[in-house]
């Protein structure tokens, strides 16, 4: 495979009707595919997914940041459901996780972007960390990629600055941690802090709508080696395909705006960003 979308969610609801065709056309524009459950159910359909796609379809599992207190859920399409609470079970997680195509834990970390209106906001996000911190014990303990999902607050980069902390607090502790903060929109500064420790940075649809320099700054400061591509779809479709859900075979959209602006040739982007994953996921 040229590419590897390494966050995708092929495995939810949105594409129950069609997903061997997405991945069929995700294949045939040589991208493999890294689904990810952001629950117990969704986790487990990931790795269900493994038996019906026996070639480059890998599996992730873990619990979403959103999903560790009861509320409404907003996604990226800014659609609502009702979330139940659940509490991070190490020794399920675990089990889902002796398949050999799992290949990290996640997507988990910090959301402080959803947080609702009414309701105990330190509380919330103390469940947040337990329930992030057990995750990187486990992903330690079986050596697998730690995938982090990070959100700030409107407005600010708080989520960001406490990962950090977090994440090299736990790198001096255990230098050998593999991770990588998927759908990054944060500031070039904290992203170089992150590659500093040895992390990717996933990037996406993202790339091509961005009206801010914010996405181009990013691209321009990191070192090709410290990127990853993703598409987090059926979220955030790339700009030449708005409207329509997306999928992984759009992902070449991405790696044409970063060879854009690195001012290198897409072939370059996706030989050094699927060395990335592999490196990450250790495939």
């Amino acid at each position: 495979m040229k590419f590897i979308d390494t966050h995708t969610h092929v495995n939810i609801r949105a594409f129950e009707e069609d997903a061997e065709e997405v991945i069929k056309r995700a294949h045939d524009a040589g991208v493999a595919v890294v689904n990810f459950g952001t629950q117990i159910d969704t986790s487990r359909q990931a790795v269900e997914m493994l038996q019906k796609f026996p070639e480059n379809v890998y599996a992730v599992v873990g619990l979403h940041p959103s999903h560790t207190y009861s509320h409404n859920f907003v996604d990226e399409e800014e659609v609502v459901t009702k979330t139940r609470e659940e509490h991070f079970d190490a020794s399920l997680y675990k089990e889902l996780a002796s398949d050999s195509r799992v290949i990290g834990i996640g997507e988990c970390g910090l959301d402080y972007y959803r947080l609702p209106k009414e309701g105990n906001h330190e509380q919330i996000k103390e469940l947040q960390r337990k329930a992030f911190a057990e995750q990187i014990k486990l992903a330690l303990e079986l050596d697998k990629a730690l995938c982090v999902h990070c959100r700030p607050s409107d407005g600010t980069e708080d989520a960001y600055e406490e990962m950090l902390e977090i994440i090299t607090r736990v790198k001096n502790e255990n230098p050998l941690l593999r991770f990588e903060i998927h759908c990054y929109t944060g500031s070039a500064h904290l992203a170089k802090k992150f590659a500093e420790l040895g992390g990717y940075i996933g990037l996406n649809g993202i790339l091509t709508f961005d009206k801010s320099s914010r996405s181009r700054e990013v691209v321009e400061t990191l070192s090709l080696e410290n990127i990853i591509l993703e598409t987090d779809a059926p979220y955030l479709t790339p700009k030449s395909q708005r409207g329509k859900r997306n999928e992984p075979s759009f992902l070449p959209e991405v790696a044409e705006k970063i060879a854009e602006w690195k001012n290198v040739t897409i072939e370059e982007v996706a030989e050094q960003t699927t060395k990335n994953a592999k490196a990450l996921f250790k495939i």
